[in-house]
């Protein structure tokens, strides 16, 4: 990010989770394991969903780019929150700190987006079952994963380029493990009034326009499924539905309420923080892979194939 009207800070601090070095120790050791295994689920996915044919559908082609988000997401925050967590001095330049606000927001944008239009996948594939494939035609997928990009890098672009102009001044120290927007107001000492108002709008853009269109696709859902008349199939489709709606409720719970909440470097703004931009990359693959038989079935076969490949290479090494 280019550098604004900063005032004389050229730095933050960022006091992170705890200041005991011994609790750092160990939330390094945790937030570390957390880190690779989030690399390894969203990679293993994407792997699973690029190789494995029956899984060239349009619910996997969303979840395949929702995997490759999670991994920018998880990046954006946690490798900055490792090093801070073992350094003596948790120091963050104020163009750093800005250009991480800009990745957090673009990245959280661009989750709830994808989310909603996963939730109308499976509106369209539950209530059109038969007009399903022509109403998700790859040429519309990929345009709904470009569009939900270029309209979370656009609003970020737009917040963004407001808090270039912040002073900052005296107060340099962020009560939290990572830059937010919502962090650096209470750090300026010029009028945020702008700030606030647009990041209210972002956030109820992405809240409501998103959980709009989640919620309309969810009630058809539903009423769908009420008037199917098997115990069999209505139970077959709600567990189409059922990854996508844990995935929902785990990232919108938390995300709403951290960027609607007023900033006080409470615990519960950590905790939410950490639910969305850390837990929730590592569960989403978990989640759409133990509760899903496709995906585990793609997986196996996946595994046998690589040990049948492995074993073939061994045999031809003399």
């Amino acid at each position: 990010m280019a550098s604004g009207n900063h005032g004389s800070i050229k730095e933050f601090i960022l006091l992170g989770l705890s200041a005991d070095p011994h609790i750092q120790a160990l939330l390094f050791i945790l937030f570390l394991m957390i880190y690779l295994l989030t690399l390894l689920g969203n990679l293993l996915m994407i792997l699973v969903i690029h190789t494995d044919s029956n899984l060239h559908t349009p619910m996997y082609f969303f979840l395949s780019h929702l995997s490759f988000q999670d991994l920018i997401y998880s990046s954006v925050t946690v490798p900055k929150m490792l090093e801070n967590l073992l350094s003596q001095r948790k120091a963050i330049s104020v163009d750093s700190c800005l250009a991480q606000v800009f990745f957090v927001f673009a990245t959280t944008g661009i989750e709830a987006c994808l989310l909603s239009v996963m939730a109308y996948d499976r509106y369209a594939a539950i209530c059109h079952p038969l007009l399903y494939g022509h109403v998700m035609r790859k040429e519309l997928c990929v345009r709904l994963v470009w569009g939900s990009w270029v309209v979370a890098f656009l609003d970020a672009f737009i917040n963004i380029l407001l808090a270039l102009n912040l002073d900052f001044c005296e107060v340099q120290t962020i009560h939290h493990y990572s830059c937010e927007l919502p962090s650096l107001f209470p750090l300026s000492c010029s009028d945020v009034s702008t700030n606030a108002a647009m990041l209210l709008c972002s956030a109820l853009l992405h809240a409501i326009g998103t959980c709009l269109l989640i919620f309309f696709s969810y009630a058809r859902i539903v009423s769908t499924i009420l008037n199917i008349s098997s115990t069999t199939g209505r139970s077959k489709a709600f567990s189409t539905c059922s990854s996508h709606l844990t995935a929902v409720i785990l990232f919108y719970g938390s995300a709403i309420l951290r960027y609607l909440m007023p900033t006080s470097g409470s615990p519960l703004e950590l905790i939410l923080s950490i639910q969305y931009s850390v837990i929730t990359p590592l569960v989403n693959p978990l989640i759409y892979s133990l509760k899903n038989k496709e995906v585990k079935a793609a997986l196996r076969r996946t595994i046998l194939k690589y040990l049948q490949w492995h074993r073939e290479h061994r045999k031809d090494i003399p």
